[in-house]
């Protein structure tokens, strides 16, 4: 039996999910949770096979607790849904160490097959998202620059992604001043756009 955490905040498509992966013999959702911040807790009590997460949650995002769940038990594969074809968003699961990156819409046969397949072992990446991001401009903005936007996105201000990065207040503002160059933006907000958007942070 393959156990599975599922993340989704929309009640209607993970309880859709849920009732689908019923059907299947050897799936047993052993738990579900609507908010980014659950997914490491729920990870870590029922420790399943698989960990199958929406990208896009409230609190922590998908792909940032998937990062911690590797750190934290290396045994649970993740298997990333995403409902927007955002190029950034796989080269990010790559790097992240995802096993698998499928559409949301897909076939229930297809969910079922990727989990079983995640289980084994194997790396299963829906081939039109694969080719979006393979036609996909990189990420012009260097790892740092990336950690500071994604948190001046989250709210922060300069002075508290200074202390948290152990930085100077001028040294992220440089990097911020840098990204918005980079991306051609006309402002921080216009970046942070730009940047989710193309699915980097």
């Amino acid at each position: 039996m393959i156990r599975i955490v599922l993340a989704e905040d929309m009640h209607m498509i993970r309880g859709a999910l849920v009732a689908l992966l019923d059907f299947e013999h050897d799936i047993e959702v052993a738990a579900e949770v609507d908010h980014g911040d659950d997914i490491v807790p729920a990870v870590l009590k029922y420790r399943p096979d698989v960990a199958v997460l929406d990208i896009d949650l409230p609190g922590t995002d998908g792909l940032s607790a998937a990062e911690v769940i590797h750190e934290r038990l290396p045994s649970c594969r993740t298997l990333m849904l995403t409902g927007l074809s955002r190029p950034g968003n796989l080269r990010r699961a790559m790097e992240t160490g995802v096993s698998g990156y499928i559409a949301k819409d897909a076939p229930p046969a297809k969910l079922a097959d990727a989990i079983r397949r995640v289980a084994a072992g194997e790396r299963v990446i829906d081939r039109q998202l694969a080719f979006s991001a393979w036609e996909a401009r990189a990420n012009p903005l260097t790892q740092r620059e990336t950690e500071v936007l994604r948190m001046t996105a989250e709210g922060a201000e300069a002075v508290e992604i200074a202390t948290r990065l152990f930085l100077s207040v001028g040294t992220v503002r440089n990097y911020l001043t840098s990204v918005v160059t980079k991306l051609n933006a006309r402002n921080r907000v216009d970046a942070i756009r730009i940047a989710r958007e193309q699915g980097w942070i």
